[in-house]
């Protein structure tokens, strides 16, 4: 069964994560942007490699989970890491409000459609999380599931633990059967945040990007956080763990989430196929007839 790699970003497996610990920024010797790209876009080599034998090994699925809040640069990120990857090999799938039929199954129903193949790369932009994050701070949005045991306010801590847990679950079984789950929470400080809005707004090649729905959520910050510090606390386990990367420097984000990546699928212990005895008698004598055939042209 996988497990999880190190980095000084990994968040602990004993529920002990505190948001207030976790850095929005580079340590001090960071080097700077240019070195940061250029070690990027080794990186994004190297997962090219690694996402051919990764397909061609066809024992592995890899699942990487992105959550943030707004302005974070969860789809920047994406792109910026899995450019060189055969888009064949992976499918990135982004979970905004939920459709009727969605909400007429259970709250894992719509991500668990959408999971990878063996082979493949599979990327949540934002996920089954959302139902202990978004819906945690607007229980409101409860009233549209329509679950049978509708929980008073005074009971609403159990429904997330109980979420937690089949989150947990899930996740475990997920492992169990040979998908690899990596999730990266894109922690952006609340100040680098209003400097993005504030880009949006006053970058008319940006503007399409603001939402003042999102500067409305921003207000609710100390109740996201609480959020995101249950949610990590609770579910990063060695079989799929929560790495907290610093999100106010994107280049340096962009490579820490490459970085363990590449030490993901170098973990996995994948392998070209060795071609059977059968099989290399037929390319032995499919040589030889196109060599002959190359004789004859001559």
């Amino acid at each position: 069964m996988f497990h999880a790699p190190e980095s000084p970003y990994l968040v602990p497996f004993d529920g002990g994560f505190r948001v207030a610990g976790a850095p929005t920024v580079p340590p001090p010797a960071t080097p700077g942007k240019k070195k940061l790209e250029d070690r990027l876009e080794e990186r994004v080599d190297e997962l090219e490699e690694l996402q051919r034998k990764l397909y061609a090994d066809d024992h592995w699925a890899v699942l990487l989970i992105f959550q943030a809040m707004d302005a974070a640069g969860k789809d920047g990120t994406i792109r910026a890491v899995l450019s060189g990857v055969n888009p064949a090999g992976f499918q990135v799938y982004s979970f905004k409000q939920p459709s009727a039929e969605e909400l007429d199954h259970d709250f894992l129903w719509r991500t668990a459609v959408r999971l990878p193949e063996r082979g493949r790369i599979g990327v949540f932009n934002r996920s089954y999380y959302e139902e202990a994050l978004v819906v945690r701070v607007h229980p409101g949005f409860l009233d549209a599931q329509r679950l049978p045991f509708h929980p008073p306010e005074s009971a609403l801590d159990e429904l997330w633990r109980s979420r937690y847990e089949s989150i947990r679950d899930h996740e475990l079984h997920l492992a169990r059967s040979g998908t690899a789950v990596v999730k990266f929470w894109l922690n952006i400080s609340r100040g680098e945040q209003r400097r993005r809005f504030l880009a949006r707004i006053d970058d008319p090649k940006k503007n399409w990007k603001f939402s003042a729905g999102d500067v409305r959520e921003a207000e609710r910050w100390d109740d996201y956080m609480a959020a995101y510090q249950d949610a990590l606390a609770e579910t990063s386990r060695p079989w799929a763990p929560w790495y907290a990367i610093p999100a106010d420097d994107k280049p340096f984000m962009r490579l820490q989430v490459a970085e363990i990546l590449v030490a993901v699928l170098r973990s996995l212990g994948l392998r070209y196929p060795r071609a059977e005895e059968e099989q290399v008698r037929e390319m032995v004598a499919c040589r030889e007839l196109l060599e002959g055939c190359g004789r004859e042209e001559g």
